[in-house]
């Protein structure tokens, strides 16, 4: 993760930072999404030159004219890591290099220029050792890193823009859900999807999450705080949530998650959860499940635990399965692998425990 003398990024400190103080009591509770740190990493792309003008820089509105191609037809892709506060202080972060290659498969898609897979881990690492005063406490959180590219090319023809950003930015987070809100509840999305086959289902681009926002909508108008997508074929087979992977535990012990297939995004979390469980002994099953059968498993007691996994949500015990037919109780407490995978993932993610896999990169 060190600079290299092509991508040196050039560095300006910002001049009016808060004082410690003030971000002490911002970090305090800081939510997530709501308390940005000072700086972000810029990098620019145009079309005959290449990746050029490495920058970190104040966090600052940008500068696009209305007729950017981002505007009009998409071309935007992003990624969601963590910085994490290990016990002696180091600023860590989980998997880098995945999020840097799935990053490039996600521009491949989108027709978007490819950024090197170095550069956009120095540009994390830059810009996490700059701010790395606001990571939280580890028992408050983490500091949420926001990749993301987009198209500026000032353009109305509808094809592949000829000039993108490159930038990071960053957050103060806590939890996702609240630790005081036990098992969450989730509603069943049997209208509308998420993805289909050939479709940008595996890409990390905004327009999937778009179009999940309706079914948000309804979620949370029956009481629920994410969303269950089924497939876009038959309506049948449970595929991904709102914004994380779903995974189940069988009576026998089994972990069962649906397979990626192009319509589900392949989440660092889902992977690393899969290889841990794993570790310890289980069956892991990547195949579909039917929403049918999901629900006379939660009903025979076959199907023990249901929780959402991604960056943000990290593991979160799935309760309830709302639709517009009824309930489906799953659990009314979080259960014992779940609590169990959601430990060993973070006590390797905070420094706490022994890296078998190598996936924590000290920042510096």
């Amino acid at each position: 993760m060190s600079t290299t003398r092509e991508t040196a990024f050039t560095i300006t400190p910002k001049t009016d930072a808060i004082s410690a103080a003030e971000r002490a009591a911002l970090l305090a509770n800081p939510g997530f999404g709501r308390v940005f740190s000072d700086h972000m990493a810029v990098v620019t792309y145009t079309e005959g030159k290449g990746w050029h003008t490495p920058e970190i820089m104040p966090r600052q509105p940008l500068m696009l004219d209305p007729a950017a191609s981002v505007l009009h037809y998409a071309q935007e892709i992003f990624e969601g890591m963590k910085a994490y506060r290990a016990p002696n202080g180091d600023a860590l972060l989980f998997r880098p290099e995945a999020n840097a290659r799935r990053f490039r498969k996600s521009a491949e898609r989108m027709a978007m220029a490819q950024l090197p897979e170095e550069l956009f881990l120095d540009a994390v690492n830059q810009l996490v050792k700059l701010d790395a005063g606001w990571i939280p406490d580890p028992e408050v959180g983490t500091l949420y890193l926001r990749p993301f590219m987009i198209a500026t090319e000032t353009a109305l023809g509808v094809k592949p823009s000829a000039e993108y950003k490159f930038i990071v930015i960053a957050c103060a987070a806590g939890d996702y859900f609240s630790k005081d809100a036990g098992p969450v509840t989730v509603w069943v999305e049997e209208r509308t999807v998420r993805a289909s086959r050939g479709g940008t289902g595996e890409a990390k681009c905004g327009g999937n999450y778009a179009a999940s926002l309706t079914a948000q909508q309804e979620a949370k108008a029956n009481g629920c705080h994410q969303v269950l997508f089924l497939d876009a074929n038959e309506r049948k087979w449970i595929e991904e949530m709102g914004g994380m992977n779903v995974m189940a535990v069988m009576e026998d012990g089994t972990l069962k998650t649906p397979p990626l297939g192009g319509t589900i995004l392949p989440g660092i979390t889902r992977d690393s959860l899969l290889t841990l469980a794993r570790d310890k002994g289980m069956t892991v099953k990547e195949e579909p499940y039917a929403i049918e059968q999901l629900y006379a498993d939660a009903a025979s007691g076959r199907l023990r635990e249901l929780f959402a996994c991604g960056t943000a949500a990290v593991v979160t015990p799935i309760g309830t399965l709302k639709s517009a037919e009824g309930d489906h109780l799953i659990s009314g407490q979080t259960g014992e692998v779940t609590a169990s995978l959601r430990k060993t993932l973070c006590d390797i993610q905070f420094g706490r425990a022994e890296d078998p896999h190598g996936w924590m990169h000290r920042v510096g």
